[in-house]
């Protein structure tokens, strides 16, 4: 397979026991790619998955509906919040 020109090549190291190495050859030998291509195309993948299922808030229907209404009809700000913006900094 052709390699890809990088604009940086960062180098990481790991350690790894030599039957999971052999593991991820003989994976990376059955989709006709080398070992470095096959580890960051699949640990990429898995990095953006956690990610994506750490950052993001997924709501129910009921929720979404209920988040619409507070943006349409805020509800009038409580001590806490006012005192919050009190003690901002003034701009200028």
């Amino acid at each position: 397979m052709p390699q890809i020109p990088v604009e940086t090549n960062d180098r990481m190291s790991l350690r790894i026991a030599s039957e999971e190495k052999t593991l991820l050859m003989r994976a990376a030998a059955i989709q006709h790619t080398n070992l470095t291509e096959f580890v960051i195309r699949n640990v990429v993948s898995a990095a953006r998955k956690v990610i994506d299922e750490n950052e993001r808030l997924e709501l129910t229907e009921r929720d979404s509906l209920h988040v619409l209404d507070l943006l349409d009809n805020p509800p009038a700000p409580n001590d806490k919040l006012l005192a919050a913006a009190f003690a901002l900094p003034k701009q200028s």
